[in-house]
């Protein structure tokens, strides 16, 4: 009894964990837009319609430093900065894809 409550517990802390960072709003849109392949700061904001700079920017460093997405800085001419999935993101992929294929079909849509 005692090893399937220390079992509850991991899961339970594991699963906080993970929507610690993905229960954010947009986080999951962002990994979502990566998920079609590396995209710069612009691409992305045009992607994720509605969040502002600040709030992109935040959040790819929070997707960064939970390891889910990685920066890319070309020296250039021109500098350019790319963002792309690292392997753990891509990792979200199917779990963010069936995550909202269940929303669809047990979550009732309420008009604001």
């Amino acid at each position: 009894m005692a090893e399937i409550e220390e079992e509850r517990h991991v899961c339970d802390a594991a699963v906080t964990l993970a929507f610690s960072v993905l229960g954010k709003r947009w986080n999951g849109m962002i990994v979502s837009s990566l998920g079609a392949g590396p995209s710069t700061f612009v691409a992305l904001r045009r992607a994720v319609a509605g969040i502002s700079d600040t709030v992109l920017s935040d959040r790819l460093g929070e997707l960064s430093d939970a390891g889910l997405v990685a920066r890319t800085v070309d020296a250039g001419p021109p500098v350019t900065v790319s963002y792309a999935l690292t392997p753990s993101g891509e990792g979200l992929l199917p779990i963010l894809d069936q995550l909202g294929t269940w929303a669809s079909a047990n979550l009732e849509v309420r008009a604001r």
